[in-house]
């Protein structure tokens, strides 16, 4: 007997990019990429708790959400500190009851030459960039229902060098890739959570204001296949995706949203 040829209706399709009803935390959410994520997730039904250390800005991207009619809480985060993770999550569902969205996007970075690195400095990179993801993701993991995601931003450094010298930035991002591996095996039965990662190649944020002048035009540029930087809704479009269940058999990997830079 022949296999019937699987068919897809394409409203059903539409609406698996939607998010409505879900509930999403982005770390790092106090600017740059972390506001565009915040925004996306909002645009496409989401609410969302933004989490940063500088709870200020905070304010900013929660009336951005609250602009595309969905709910936001603001929360100041130390993600280096397990107790502080636990205690966004703890905030997130005394407010909305859920936690469905996990953007591991915080980050610290560094450009300090391998042989003058301090212990301290490279640490300190380490811990916020790659153990407070981890803490991130437990925190979350024990609140989480079948067909939640969690999205690790990585980094395109993860794959290769870009004539800068930031060792613990890239083994940071790298170690990253290979957390998300490990969680989605641990996490794929039980509790049904999937995990991925991003790893954005050159977009122009807050980290990248103090790149040496002409690093992005001589040095970076051509590498970019596509002949030029990333756009923040980009990479913000591809967020949305992963998060949602049109990504809903992807998990364990690391996707590559870079203009071809890991290729060069």
């Amino acid at each position: 007997m022949r296999a019937q040829a699987a068919t897809a209706d394409v409203d059903t399709i539409t609406k698996m990019f939607r998010l409505d009803g879900k509930v999403a935390i982005v770390t790092g959410a106090s600017a740059g990429l972390g506001v565009s994520l915040s925004a996306a997730l909002a645009g496409a039904g989401a609410d969302v708790v933004v989490a940063a250390r500088r709870i200020d800005r905070l304010k900013g991207t929660a009336e951005l959400i609250r602009g595309y009619g969905r709910e936001a809480l603001a929360h100041e985060v130390d993600i280096g500190d397990p107790a502080q993770c636990a205690g966004l999550v703890d905030a997130a569902m005394d407010k909305f009851g859920r936690v469905d969205i996990l953007i591991n996007n915080a980050g610290l970075a560094s450009a300090v030459p391998a042989t003058r690195e301090t212990p301290e400095a490279f640490r300190s990179v380490v811990d916020v960039n790659l153990a407070g993801s981890f803490w991130m993701a437990q925190a979350c993991a024990a609140v989480m229902t079948p067909g939640s995601s969690i999205i690790n931003i990585s980094s395109v450094l993860a794959y290769t060098t870009a004539a800068l010298p930031q060792a613990a930035y890239s083994a940071s991002k790298a170690g990253l890739v290979g957390l998300t591996r490990d969680l989605a095996a641990q996490w794929g039965r039980d509790p049904g959570i999937r995990v991925n990662s991003l790893a954005p190649g050159f977009f122009e944020t807050e980290m990248t204001e103090s790149y040496p002048p002409d690093y992005v035009t001589d040095t970076l540029e051509p590498r970019f296949l596509l002949g030029r930087a990333g756009r923040a809704e980009e990479l913000a479009a591809t967020t949305v995706w992963l998060a949602s269940q049109a990504a809903g058999y992807v998990t364990g990997q690391t996707i590559l949203v870079d203009g071809g830079m890991s290729a060069t």
